[in-house]
């Protein structure tokens, strides 16, 4: 499956822009990681660093982004556009997974740069590409790197060894990994409204209506859960937690109109299976709604992805483990 980032728009932090590198950057650029203490930190960066090299590996950095390969960025100061440092993201193909660098120019250091681009970057891949896991390391001796992935979320999983261009031989590192439930930073409330606490102690039942949306062309719509959220980059059927006093009907009709723009009547949602999943902090119970008929365009009110689906092409799109059971049953029924 394709992904839905068609084009790449510069991300945004409180302090910076992470954009495509340009031809003017090649100068500043050149200054800033020809720099022993800067370029002795980096696996894949030659010392002395050529002048040329700087505009040779800017203009490739553009062909891979448009290529969806790699997204290797430019961290500029949102108040006048002065290059810091990069932060770059480099896919695997085959594992689902990608690996996540950066560096910054000495002379910004100590303004905590790296932990703001780089734990942006993971978290806007994971949502927005297909992938499962972001990989990272750093030298045993960089304590620096290792306390920027550590606090963006990543987890040490053991040590290696790497080639290094500019030191001429292999070095010990530290490796670090970080996946969706690690990159959470909007989780939601310990115990919301819709949350019950069985008797005798156990899981909280969470309750959650979703509805599978069908098209007069008989496509289903998928939503990708945004960045920062629990399970962020997933697609899963429409809807939301039901609030207290609600019943699934309504707060479908509530959720529709919020994320989608959408007006449905309680007449038009018709029952056709539930998901029952036990999380580890809660357990979901999801009944799955079917709706053919709807007033108003069907907009992505918050910015999240949408997906028009054929049934039988379902199955092709990561989903949360709650809606991967209703993938088959909505199959066979349409």
């Amino acid at each position: 499956m394709p992904d839905s980032t068609l084009t790449f728009a510069p991300l945004e932090t409180e302090r910076f822009l992470l954009r495509p590198l340009r031809t003017t950057d090649a100068a500043e650029l050149h200054r800033l990681v020809n720099d022993w203490e800067v370029a002795k930190t980096l696996a894949r960066v030659p010392f002395p660093y050529p002048r040329d090299l700087a505009d040779d590996w800017i203009a490739s950095t553009v062909e891979r982004i448009d290529e969806g390969e790699a997204y290797h960025l430019a961290i500029a100061r949102r108040e006048d556009d002065v290059l810091v440092g990069c932060v770059g993201l480099t896919r695997d193909r085959e594992g689902r997974s990608a690996e996540l660098g950066y560096w910054v120019g000495r002379r910004h250091w100590g303004q905590g740069i790296a932990p703001e681009v780089a734990g942006r970057l993971a978290r806007w891949a994971l949502a927005n590409l297909d992938l499962d896991r972001i990989v990272a390391s750093a030298l045993l001796d960089n304590a620096r790197s290792a306390a920027v992935l550590k606090r963006i979320g990543f987890r040490e999983t053991g040590t290696g060894a790497q080639d290094f261009l500019s030191r001429g031989k292999a070095m010990p590192v530290r490796r670090f990994e970080a996946g969706r439930a690690d990159m959470v930073i909007d989780a939601a409330p310990a115990a919301p409204a819709a949350l019950a606490l069985p008797e005798g102690g156990g899981k909280r039942i969470l309750l959650v209506a979703a509805v599978g949306l069908i098209d007069p062309d008989g496509r289903v719509l998928l939503a990708r859960r945004p960045e920062g959220k629990p399970l962020a980059g997933l697609w899963e059927f429409p809807g939301g937690k039901v609030h207290a006093g609600e019943t699934p009907e309504a707060a479908l009709i509530r959720e529709l109109k919020e994320e989608l723009g959408i007006d449905v009547t309680e007449a038009c949602l018709a029952p056709f299976a539930f998901a029952s999943h036990g999380y580890e902090a809660f357990h979901l119970l999801m009944p799955l709604f079917l709706c053919r008929r709807w007033e108003g365009v069907v907009t992505a009110m918050e910015g999240q992805a949408l997906a028009w689906v054929r049934p039988q092409k379902l199955a092709d799109y990561a989903m949360p483990p709650a809606d991967r059971p209703l993938v088959a049953l909505l199959r066979d029924f349409l």
